[in-house]
């Protein structure tokens, strides 16, 4: 069974930083891990994806430069490290797992296709 617990996020002024931070267990070998996040009025869309067993990344053209998927060494832990955050980042954001997945699955990153989520955690810039 796939458990992820979802931390860190916040408040912090444009420009400044934010990391957040997933635990995972149960995984399976083919699976992606992702980043979705939902601003108010919009539709929930993919921030970030990795695929683990290529490393293959995946990022919204949005976030691209600023934002890092990484995971830690023993898999364990999944993380989104968010520098220079603009107003438009504020968003609830969520933690994601696909455990059925293949490279070109992970990197289409249909919501649909992650089937385990986290409750979400709010991240908010201000001017």
């Amino acid at each position: 069974q796939v458990r992820l617990v979802q931390s860190g996020g916040g408040s912090v002024q444009a420009g400044g930083s934010l990391r957040l931070s997933c635990a995972a267990s149960g995984y399976t070998n083919n699976y992606c891990l992702g980043w979705f996040r939902q601003a108010p009025g919009k539709e929930r869309e993919r921030v970030a994806s990795i695929y683990p067993a290529t490393g293959s990344t995946h990022y919204v053209a949005s976030v691209k430069g600023r934002f890092t998927i990484s995971q830690d060494s023993a898999g364990n832990t999944l993380y989104l490290q968010m520098n220079s955050l603009e107003l438009e980042d504020t968003a609830l954001y969520y933690c994601a797992a696909d455990m059925r997945s293949s490279p070109g699955t992970c990197y289409r990153g249909d919501e649909a296709d992650f089937e385990f989520w986290t409750q979400g955690t709010q991240v908010t810039v201000s001017s």
